[in-house]
């Protein structure tokens, strides 16, 4: 039987392979069928053909986020969605759901303005967006999720819908946040802020010359006097001896502090002043750029690769945990294990009628593990062990950063989110026709 869209594939199809290939290679999706979407009435058509034959409904745009393997159903894929539209008077960006977080920042920074994207210009900004959203710049301005002005979304109905928080707040406010089971967003528009420049960058330490833990008791400190305005994150990794890498960092075990502020210079200068009072650095790029050179303070990988993680969303930090997390992750871990302590707050903290939950963390850590030979039986044991460290703070875990584990839910949502999403699961998708997203 047909469908009705340009780009259609099922398994031994030229050309199947390369539409499924995405940035996660550790976990295969072999659907039945493959819709490779061009505008909203294809990805319209694509639901309406799955739920006439009861045929699940997956969606990828750039495949950083995949829950897990999956066989059969019908895989949407949205790269081919590409359009970015930049209203400068609004300060608005309309952004289809394949747009990667770089087209928008390039598009927005002609008018002096930037969207709040994550730190990868190669994720995509919709999804992203649906899952909250924490961005670069996230304590001054909120999660993305909370500046979204409309999405366009076909419901398990085969309806595309215009959904606003005058027109359907219970959508509208359930998208955001838990999007990725309720539909299929094909766009959304939202607000973009007054940020043409930012002094950021990151300060790198040996954690052979510097203690582990008092780099993170130091970082620890800092954050608590900051203003709003600084966002940053601690990151620890041991890099592989490899010839690709710069020497400073082959077979090192590195704490980078990654900064990002939207006041001047001198500003700046005086804010990080505790940072690099730390220890010797291997490294330092914290400087003033404009803002189209903000990926450079994470710089994250932008070759596909196998991986698979989680994060954790903590009331506070306790010091000995954090500590230990980092012993059971650093060169004892015997894999590579690279974790990354978010400072949350600020204007996270604020209250907005979505489903974005645990807005009252202060810190998020996020641990990413690359898999080998041995899959993900080895790396799951580990944070398991990382998980015990941290319980006593816990208060849930972050949707954005569930990479291969979608098939366990719990902690993602707190209760009251949580049914709120699953009456309104109920309500559009009774046949739980988008279980895959």
């Amino acid at each position: 039987m047909s469908i009705s869209a340009r780009y259609v594939f099922r398994p031994g199809d030229a050309g199947y392979e390369e539409e499924l290939a995405g940035f996660q290679t550790g976990f295969a999706l072999r659907p039945e069928l493959v819709v490779g979407a061009t505008g909203a009435e294809e990805v319209r058509a694509a639901v309406a053909y799955a739920a006439g034959r009861g045929l699940p409904v997956g969606v990828q745009a750039t495949g950083h986020g995949l829950p897990g393997a999956a066989e059969g159903g019908l895989l949407i894929t949205t790269r081919r969605m590409d359009e970015v539209r930049i209203d400068p008077g609004a300060r608005v960006a309309r952004v289809a759901a394949g747009v990667r977080w770089g087209q928008v920042v390039e598009a927005a920074a002609p008018h002096g303005l930037a969207p709040l994207n994550g730190s990868a210009p190669s994720v995509g900004a919709v999804s992203y967006t649906l899952g909250g959203g924490l961005g670069i710049l996230a304590r001054e301005f909120g999660w993305a999720a909370d500046h979204v002005r409309s999405l366009d979304v076909v419901t398990a109905d085969g309806a595309l819908r215009h959904v606003t928080a005058a027109s359907d707040p219970e959508l509208f406010g359930g998208l955001l946040g838990g999007g990725y089971g309720l539909g299929v967003v094909t766009a959304l528009e939202a607000g973009l802020v007054p940020v043409a420049r930012l002094y950021g960058g990151s300060i790198a330490f040996d954690g052979a010359e510097t203690e582990p833990a008092a780099v993170l008791r130091a970082y620890t400190e800092w954050t608590a006097a900051l203003p709003d305005s600084v966002t940053s994150s601690l990151a620890a990794l041991v890099y592989p001896d490899m010839p690709a890498l710069p020497p400073h960092l082959r077979g090192r075990y590195v704490l980078s502090v990654r900064v990002a502020f939207t006041g001047d210079a001198a500003a700046g200068e005086r804010i990080v002043a505790p940072l690099r009072a730390i220890g010797p650095a291997l490294s330092d790029s914290l400087r003033e750029m404009p803002y189209t050179e903000s990926p450079t303070i994470h710089s994250d990988p932008d070759f596909p690769h196998a991986y698979w993680g989680d994060g954790i969303l903590v009331s506070a930090l306790d010091q000995e945990a954090a500590a230990s997390v980092l012993e059971l992750t650093g060169p004892k871990a015997g894999r590579t294990a690279v974790v990354q302590i978010n400072h949350l707050g600020g204007a996270l903290a604020k209250e907005r009628p979505n489903a974005v939950p645990y807005r009252g963390a202060g810190f998020l850590v996020r641990a990413l593990y690359p898999l080998d030979a041995e899959g993900t039986g080895p790396v799951r044991a580990l944070h398991a062990r990382v998980e015990a460290a941290l319980a006593p703070r816990t208060l849930g875990r972050a949707v954005n950063f569930v990479f291969g584990d979608g098939a366990r839910t719990e902690g993602l949502y707190d209760p009251e989110t949580r049914k709120r999403l699953a009456r309104l699961k109920s309500n559009l998708d009774p046949a739980n026709l988008f279980g895959r997203n």
